[in-house]
């Protein structure tokens, strides 16, 4: 490390408490007229980083497009029905944001435009920002050489700088990196470590996706034994990569292994035995003779799991909750259903607040609170773990966490506000959206996955509407206005209070008589939901003309049909 130049901002002493690192001095020399990142650790970091610049920044910036800004103020808080984080508030008007995932989608994507087009010029944020959309700046800044508490990763750390003076978009960039004396040794091996090979990694993500792809090629009969499926992946890309790729395990060994897991779980079934072609094959080749003897057949089991889409590494556990769940199903409010269409992908990453948890626990019905038990969370157990108690008796931390988000869910369905859900369950608003996004196409998948197994044909009525609900998250009736293309809820909110009740409401709109009665309401809008809704409406009618057409079809085995076409012979 050689020195290079010295920061010529002019720092107090108190300054110099608020910024150590002097930040203000690096950002200052590129904004307002060139755009800057600045990567912190953690989503907190991002927020009070954004805070702490703002404090120090000359009140000229403030001037700086300040109507713009003043919109991009506004248009976040008609997002949200008139919330707006308060970090923001105050960050904006100076041009700085941060950009994390505790945002919302619609926020990021608000917030990205208004970056893209200059009007904010700073974003202090994580390393998803990195991996995720296009955002090029003019200097790039890596406030410490951390994701979360994990120390960087070179790949991790090409990408966050490959962020500076992107090609074609502007002429130069730069990135700086800000050190502690403690990780100056580490840098250094980082910098001059070759980068790390992400083979492994791709390999994992290999094997989790080649049984899903097992049971389609056998479901669909493309393939249904060893050899064949392992003749059809070696065609693959990955197949033909094996040598470069696979150092620990052959393409083999992955095939054999994925084949024996999904027979295991009981997702396939071993059936008949091989033509001694196949045997000679097998001989060539030197691998398992009891493996490869055999052919497979897709179980009823697999087929819910491929048509439903349902990870596998679940399938099992949900076919054995849904069974339960038959047992006592709870139907005097949709807890029970949302529980059980509750992702278990995102209940292994939760952290339950314990307060809350049993608050929340304390304000459900009786029956409510006997769907807890039936799953096996007791109200002992949540007044213990809320007071800080010793719990003796072994808890499913799997359940007790799905039930928790189930919570979250349940309360969302009934205010449907992500902001209020936030506060009261104290999770970022970008987190509770996800969850719902989440639980969403999880039902939908176990509305498929129940479509195939007779014994859950209750299931099969109760998720249409759970499924429909999760998806659009408002009030009854504002959903047949959400079906409509370009209608979020805010929008759907508008056009219910200016009378537009229903889809034929608006398929027979006037688009100027729009554009006059809804605020913010764009020509190219008003057309696009008037068209949209018209399509959809004539869908509709063109079912059920389907519908009436074949009930007033006379059956193709009517006896006067039979017998006179007997007589004809």
């Amino acid at each position: 490390m050689t020195f290079s130049r010295v920061l010529g901002y002019k720092y107090s002493d108190t300054l110099k408490k608020i910024d150590p690192d002097h930040l203000v001095a690096l950002v200052t020399e590129v904004i307002p007229n060139y755009s800057c990142l600045v990567f912190c650790p953690t989503k907190k970091n991002c927020e009070n980083v954004a805070e702490m610049i703002c404090k120090i920044l000359s009140k000229d910036y403030l001037k700086h497009r300040e109507k713009e800004k003043q919109e991009v103020i506004q248009n976040l808080k008609n997002l949200s029905g008139g919330s707006l984080c308060p970090v923001l508030k105050r960050t904006i008007p100076f041009g700085v944001a941060y950009h994390h995932s505790g945002l919302t989608s619609e926020e990021r994507k608000l917030l990205e435009e208004a970056y893209s087009t200059g009007v904010l010029c700073l974003f202090t944020c994580t390393s998803t920002l990195a991996a995720g959309v296009n955002l090029p700046a003019r200097r790039v800044i890596l406030r410490a050489p951390y994701v979360a508490k994990e120390f960087l990763k070179r790949n991790q750390y090409k990408q966050m700088i490959g962020r500076a003076g992107r090609a074609g978009i502007d002429s130069t960039g730069e990135s700086i990196l800000i050190l502690q004396e403690k990780d100056k040794q580490k840098v250094l091996e980082l910098i001059s470590r070759p980068l790390e090979n992400c083979y492994s990694h791709l390999v994992q993500e290999f094997t989790k996706g080649i049984q899903t792809l097992f049971l389609s090629l056998i479901g669909l009969k493309i393939a249904t034994n060893l050899d064949d499926i392992y003749h059809f992946m070696s065609g693959t890309f990955f197949g033909v990569q094996q040598k470069i790729l696979l150092k620990e395990k052959s393409l083999w060994d992955i095939t054999v292994d994925s084949l024996r897991y999904l027979t295991e779980k009981g997702l396939l079934q071993k059936d008949t035995i091989l033509t001694e072609k196949g045997l000679l094959q097998k001989d060539t080749i030197c691998k398992s003779e009891e493996e490869f003897q055999y052919s497979f057949q897709i179980t009823k089991l697999g087929r819910a799991s491929f048509k439903g889409t349902v990870d596998l590494a679940y399938c099992d556990v949900l076919y054995r909750d849904l069974k339960k769940g038959l047992e006592g199903l709870v139907l005097e409010s949709l807890l029970h259903l949302i529980y059980l269409t509750t992702p278990y992908d995102m209940a292994s990453q939760c952290d339950p607040d314990w307060m809350i948890y049993f608050r929340q626990f304390s304000q459900l019905s009786p029956a409510e609170q006997n769907v807890a038990a039936l799953v096996g969370v007791s109200e002992n157990f949540l007044g213990k773990k809320a007071s800080g108690q010793a719990i003796k008796k072994k808890v499913d931390k799997g359940v007790v966490n799905r039930l928790y988000l189930s919570f979250v869910l349940f309360t969302l369905l009934k205010e449907t506000n992500i902001w209020s859900v936030s506060e009261k369950f104290n999770m970022p608003r970008g987190y509770v959206q996800n969850l719902l996004t989440a639980a969403a196409s999880f039902s939908s998948c176990v509305l498929h996955f129940c479509e195939e197994l007779e014994e859950f044909w209750v299931y099969r009525v109760l998720l249409v509407e759970l499924t429909k609900k999760l998806t659009y998250c408002v009030k009854a009736e504002l959903i047949p206005l959400m079906e409509v293309t370009g209608v979020l809820e805010a929008r759907a909110k508008q056009l219910y209070s200016a009378g537009y009740k229903s889809l034929m409401h608006l398929a027979n709109a006037n688009p100027e008589v729009l554009i006059r009665t809804i605020d913010h309401l764009s020509r190219r809008q008003a057309k696009q939901i008037v068209s949209s809704a018209k399509m959809l409406l004539h869908e509709k009618a063109e079912a059920l003309r389907e519908e009436v057409e074949e009930l007033l079809r006379l059956p193709s085995d009517f006896p006067g049909i039979v017998a006179s076409s007997t007589e004809k012979a």
